[in-house]
């Protein structure tokens, strides 16, 4: 499972460094944001796998969002966990909602989510901060699960 969720983190890495760099399009970021997704989403199955061999949950949850209550129970006394829950549901919903492109192939490349009354800005600014979310996620799930 470790080498699965380490093999997600360097793709990920690659397209926030070495594509964004050269590229500078939101088909990238779009990119980058699914492989976070499909990262967090081993890191949860392997936390839920932890959890009820320490007994923690009785059953591992089927439906996403009951993963995510389970998680969110089994570990609420860590914020990072709990921060990257609420990104995590956010990049769940990122394809139903609307995207708007700015300034592709320059600079300041953004992509812009537009949920019913809110607009998120995804800049290179933002996708390090989530980056450095990531990153600290992953050293707790690695100190979690062993």
């Amino acid at each position: 499972m470790i080498h699965r969720i380490e093999k997600e983190k360097n793709s990920a890495e690659h397209l926030l460094f070495a594509s964004m760099k050269y590229t500078k399009t939101c088909d990238v970021i779009v990119n980058l944001l699914h492989t976070w997704r499909g990262m967090i989403e081993l890191c949860v199955e392997a936390i839920l796998e932890r959890a009820k061999k320490k007994k923690l949950i009785k059953v591992i949850p089927e439906a996403p969002r009951a993963r995510i209550e389970a998680v969110e129970i089994v570990c609420k006394k860590n914020p990072t966990i709990m921060k990257t829950m609420t990104l995590y549901l956010f990049l769940r919903r990122i394809d139903a909602l609307e995207q708007v492109r700015k300034n592709e192939f320059r600079k300041n490349v953004t992509l812009e989510i537009i949920d019913a009354d809110k607009i998120t800005e995804i800049n290179m600014d933002k996708l390090k901060e989530w980056y450095e979310l990531t990153q600290n996620f992953l050293i707790d799930v690695r100190g979690y699960i062993k």
